[in-house]
């Protein structure tokens, strides 16, 4: 009788050990920002996020703000200024700047 207890208070405890992951899982997509709750970063992306996306982000950006100012001129008369201004410089900016750690998307779409 006490080897029947012992098993079933083993089995019983492995059980309830195995359903807690599921439970963790479930509760940890509690965030009120639906962008972040959609993407839900693991750590080791907000890891590679903050180390190298962001760096280049920032330097695409730099880069990005110097060939605007050299274009300018010939998209003031092509008539796509905005255009470049929002690809060379916003975007990139939009991206190391507003989108939150680990995300895929950035959180303000404002057109």
């Amino acid at each position: 009788m006490n080897l029947f207890r012992t098993t079933a208070a083993v089995l019983a405890l492995t059980t309830g050990l195995l359903a807690m992951p599921a439970q963790v899982v479930a509760q940890q997509n509690v965030s009120g920002d639906p962008i972040y709750t959609a993407n839900a970063p693991k750590g080791y992306a907000m890891a590679g996020d903050l180390l190298l996306a962001r760096p280049l982000l920032i330097a695409a950006t730099v880069v990005g703000a110097g060939l605007f100012v050299v274009s300018s001129p010939f998209t003031l008369a092509g008539g796509n200024f905005k255009e470049a201004a929002k690809s060379l410089v916003a975007e990139p900016a939009m991206a190391a700047f507003v989108r939150c750690l680990g995300c895929t998307e950035s959180g303000y779409k404002k057109d």
